[in-house]
């Protein structure tokens, strides 16, 4: 009996892991995974449902089903004294996450405190919305303030060309705009723990994905008001904060010594990345890093005088900095190589 339940218990977990991609076929795709019939599946399906786990509409033929929502939560925050991201945590937040694993927990608690800090101290808005929606088997949740916008407020005090090259520079780590009271760490490993981050302000819309190699970056219609940021984590990822930290460090050094830059971000539209001007407002602020990854998914190829000045020029300048290009396609390895072939 015991192993019955086990197996149970695994069929059950497959299904709220697949249910998302397969609202229509999740007995099929079930069944062949597991070997059993499409019947025994089904049973589970109706044990899922019962227990509010799963929501099912359509007929018999055409029965499609979707995660149900345990909860739904939100409430406004008014930014004023007293109100502090510990607080909010402690006496809101947490409360929600309580039967998560610890280590899911972390997370939570890390990215909330970061985002919700942010939006205190930096949107120059008047409140704050956080939302939560969490199911069998992901918690998501929302935070949108009404400020300025995280990308302009970048842009303005940072003297940058627009709010897509503030993304760039945030997509490095250890940027800030108060460094006073802030590492400019939260949002890049806020954004690395998180099966997937999002944040919308102004005219740009970033999208980062645990696992993908790459940053998503889209020209929008314009956010009316400040800055939206979304999350979503796996109930029951064995991901820790403690791993995602450990890797952006470098040999002995246990601080933030490592990042990985997406070099795409550097375009703007159709432009080609040929000049040194380009690759100099890529590498802006790498000093700050002892290695530095350069990411050259989707960038079909790069000029002389670009290559130059990031594997030459930057290189003889800055010999401490390890510099290391990955994902780069034949035409780009051969233009990196000349380049350092000098």
């Amino acid at each position: 009996m015991p192993k019955i339940r086990a197996r149970g218990e695994d069929i059950r977990k497959f299904i709220l892991a697949n249910i998302s991609k397969h609202p229509a076929d999740i007995s099929k795709i079930t069944a062949i995974r597991f070997g059993v019939t499409r019947q025994a599946i089904n049973k589970h399906l109706k044990k899922l449902v019962s227990g509010h786990a799963l929501t099912e509409s359509g007929n018999t033929r055409l029965k499609t089903y979707n995660l149900a929502s345990i909860f739904e939560w939100s409430k406004t925050y008014i930014i004023e004294a007293g109100v502090a991201e510990d607080r909010v945590w402690l006496n809101d937040i947490r409360n929600m996450l309580d039967n998560l694993p610890d280590n899911v927990r972390s997370i939570w608690n890390y990215g909330f405190t970061e985002m919700f800090n942010n939006a205190i101290d930096h949107s120059n808005g008047s409140q704050i919305l956080v939302e939560v929606r969490k199911t069998a088997e992901s918690t998501e949740m929302l935070i949108m303030d009404n400020g300025l916008g995280i990308f302009k407020k970048i842009q303005t005090e940072l003297n940058l060309l627009d709010e897509r090259h503030a993304l760039l520079e945030l997509s490095k780590g250890k940027l800030t705009t108060d460094k006073s009271r802030h590492s400019g760490q939260g949002i890049f490993f806020t954004s690395r723990m998180f099966d997937v981050y999002n944040i919308l302000s102004g005219g740009v819309y970033f999208a980062h994905q645990f696992g993908w190699p790459e940053d998503w970056i889209l020209e929008r219609d314009k956010f009316e008001h400040g800055t939206a940021v979304w999350m979503k984590l796996n109930n029951h990822t064995a991901r820790t904060a403690k791993k995602i930290f450990a890797q952006y460090t470098s040999g002995e050094d246990f601080g933030f010594t490592k990042t990985t830059i997406p070099v795409n971000l550097a375009q703007y539209g159709n432009d080609e990345l040929i000049s040194r001007s380009q690759a100099k407002r890529l590498l802006a602020r790498v000093e700050f890093f002892k290695v530095v990854i350069l990411d050259f998914t989707n960038v079909d190829s790069i000029g002389q005088a670009f290559a130059d000045q990031i594997f030459r020029v930057f290189k003889l300048e800055h010999p401490e900095i390890k510099i290391t290009a990955i994902n780069a396609n034949t035409n780009v390895t051969q233009m990196i190589q000349r380049a350092q072939l000098g």
